[in-house]
This record gives structure tokens, sequence and C-alpha cells, in this order.
């Protein structure tokens, strides 16, 4: 339970900045193209932080580990309780980033090991969930306080509520416990190959790539979906929060959903890389057919809908993709390799939110940048992560592996 809120928050503090959009730029007078770097700095350490303090987690117990992580979460929220500059803004957002980047590999590699192969894809679903319905659960919360009172006021909410959980966590949280006999006995067909190995293999690249593009989309969710909404469709900021919503609630039942499928194929016997592979490629695709798609259809139900499927359908692909890493990377190096992955993941955060305010900023009108730049990052998505799913390949990957370590044994 308190894993799952952990998530919760941590995806609250990443959409804040989001639905604070139109307070912010009027009180700190930026422009549209400022605050894509606002958005972008969230992510310029968060390749440090998923790699440095992910290897922590070797070294100090979870228990610490997330307490003090959410005590650092919550000192970058409350200079923003305040009036502050842009500087400031953006110091507070580097160091979120830095601090949130370990985050979702911490909370898979603490579900992972204590389930074979078969099972492991619903409780990766369950914690992508988790984080998805952050948003879907504060959303409305933040924005009636910041329509009530300010921005402001949103950020000490998230304060409180940080502090809260790091008291509650450091009284009653554990340490991930032991592997359980079942996932003990899967592990033992994985293979402890060097690092310089893995990478090299096709199927960590593809899933690289695929969590680059699907976190292309989620970042944009982030970012610019709230502020898309209302100062690009003309939505009240209640209606924003309403709206914005629908699409991180039907990620949360998505990544069970998605989690759920591919536990039963691969259960029936079909091969991990249709299993895996095609089924996060799949998912990553259409949610850039669907980016594209809602550019070039008029305001309504069917934008509406399009909308969802673009920044819903990328996040229900994580718990399948990380779960590939399980079923590919020796438990000795898996939380290095998942940090690794969020890290790569996390560039597309530095690039998107510029890119947009980039289209924005630059176009005769805002709705005329905000389609040039979502229909341009659709098909990015939809053709990177096409050409990335053909490298995902795990029981290849995973037989090349143990012919090569008993060669190596010989």
């Amino acid at each position: 339970m308190l894993l799952a809120l952990f998530m919760l928050l941590n995806y609250a503090d990443k959409a804040v900045i989001g639905f604070s959009a139109q307070g912010i730029l009027k009180d700190l007078g930026i422009t549209a193209q400022q605050f894509g770097v606002v958005q972008s700095a969230f992510f310029w350490l968060f390749f440090a932080g998923a790699i440095l303090l992910g290897a922590l987690s070797t070294k100090i117990g979870l228990r610490w580990l997330l307490g003090i992580l959410m005590l650092v979460w919550v000192a970058t929220m409350l200079p923003l309780v305040g009036t502050v500059s842009f500087t400031v803004l953006v110091l507070c957002r580097l160091v979120l980033g830095f601090a949130e980047g370990p985050a979702f590999a911490l909370a898979n590699q603490a579900v992972q090991s204590r389930f074979p192969a078969e099972k492991r894809a619903l409780p990766a679903g369950i914690v992508a969930a988790g984080a998805s319905l952050g948003p879907v659960v504060m959303a409305p919360i933040l924005t009636w306080v910041i329509v009530r009172w300010s921005w402001h006021a949103a950020f000490a909410v998230l304060a409180v509520a940080g502090t809260i959980w790091a008291v509650l966590w450091l009284v009653f949280g554990k340490d991930a416990p032991a592997a359980s006999p079942a996932a003990r006995a899967a592990e033992s067909e994985v293979v402890d190959a060097p690092f310089s190995t893995l990478i090299r293999r096709g199927t960590l690249i593809g899933i690289a790539l695929l969590m680059f593009f699907g976190y292309w989309s989620t970042t944009l969710k982030v970012a610019w979906l709230p502020l898309y909404l209302s100062d690009g469709l003309g939505y009240s900021t209640l209606a924003t929060g309403r709206l914005v919503m629908i699409p991180y609630a039907v990620a949360a039942a998505g990544s069970i959903a998605a989690g759920a499928l591919s536990n039963r194929l691969l259960a029936k016997g079909v091969s991990r890389r249709v299993a895996r592979g095609y089924l996060t490629g799949a998912l990553v695709v259409s949610s850039g057919v669907a980016m594209y798609s809602f550019t070039v259809v008029g305001q309504g139900v069917l934008q509406m809908v399009l909308i969802t499927l673009a920044f819903s359908l990328n996040t229900a692909s994580y718990a399948v993709a990380i779960t590939t890493v399980a079923d590919f990377v020796h438990p000795r190096k898996r939380g290095a390799v998942m940090g690794g992955l969020v890290a790569v993941s996390s560039i597309a955060g530095v690039i998107s939110p510029l890119v947009l305010g980039y289209f924005v900023s630059d176009a005769a009108n805002k709705i005329v940048g905000y389609g040039q730049g979502f229909a341009l990052v659709g098909v990015l998505i939809a053709v990177g992560s096409l050409f990335a799913t053909f490298l995902v390949h795990p029981d290849r990957d995973l037989a090349v592996l143990r012919v090569r370590a008993e060669e190596s044994a010989r």
C-alpha cells in the first residue's frame, strides 16, 4: 500500500507543474519556450539520478533509501510555496528530477524477484498502474486547490502529503523480501552475463528504444497536455483537470491488462518475442499513430478518444517492457540495468518539452504550433518504435548468452 502511494506521489509531483502552467506563465511572465525549459529541466539530471541513486539500492536498504528520496522531493516543493523566480523554479525541478530518477526502477526491482517469469508482468503492471493513478487521484484535488487559492498552494499540498508518507514509511516500511522458491528456480535459467555483453544484445537495445519513444509521449502528457487542453483547445481549468484524468485512468487499467495478457500468452506457450516484444511494440506504435491522428481531426469526442489513446497506450507498455528485462537479465545486474533503461528513456524527457515549446512559440498561432509539434512527434514515435520492436528477441538472446557462458566455462 505504501509503495503504491509512493508511485502515486511520484507522478503527482511530475504532473503538478502542468496543472499550474497558466498561473506560472502569468506570475513569472515567461514565454511558452521558457516553460518548455522548466519542463525539460526536470530531466536534465534524471539520467544521473536513475543510475547513481539506483546503484545505491545494493548498499542502502529500501526502507531508508525511499524515505530519504521522499524527503528530498518534499524539499524541492517548499520553495515553490512562496514567490519564486524563474531560476529558482528551474533549480527545484532539476533537483526533483535527480531524486525521482530511480523511483520506477526501484519499485520494479522490489517486485520482479518475487515471481517466476510467467507471473511477473502483472505485478509490474500494478506498479505502473499505481504511477498513473497519481494524477487521477491528485488532478481534481490540485486543480481545485489552484482555482480556490493558487498554484503555490498545490505545491504546499504535495509537500505535506510527502512528509506524511515519509514518516509512515520510516515507521512501517520494510526492505524487499528474499525471492520466493519459484522465483529462484526461474532465476537459475538466467545467465549472469557481463554488462558489456548485455548491452550489445538486440533485446536490450530494442527495449531501451521502446521505453525512450514511450517516455517521449509520457513527458508530453505531463508537461504539455494540460496546457494544450486549456490554452490550445480552450477548455476551462476545471474541465482540463477532469479531462487530463482520462488518459491516466485508461493508462492504469491498460497497464494491468497488458501485464495480465503478457503473462497469459507466455503461460500458453507463446514465445517471449511475441508475449513481450511484439506486445510492447504494438502499444507504443499505436500511441504514436493516435498522437498524429488527433492533430488531423476536429475538436470533440473523437479527438479526445485519440488523445486518450496517445497518452495511455505507451504507459501500458512499460510493465511488459520492464518484465522483459527480468526475463533476460540476472538478478545481480537487474537493478543496474533497469536504472540504465530508465536513464536512457529520460533523454526523451529532456528533448520533448523543448521541441513542442519551439513549435508553439514560433507558429503563427498556438493551435497550429501544437498541431505541428504533436504530429511530428507522433510520426517519430510510430516509426521509431516499429523499428525497435523487431530488435527484441529474448528467447534467441537468452540462448546466445547460455552458449557463450558454456564456452567460457570450458
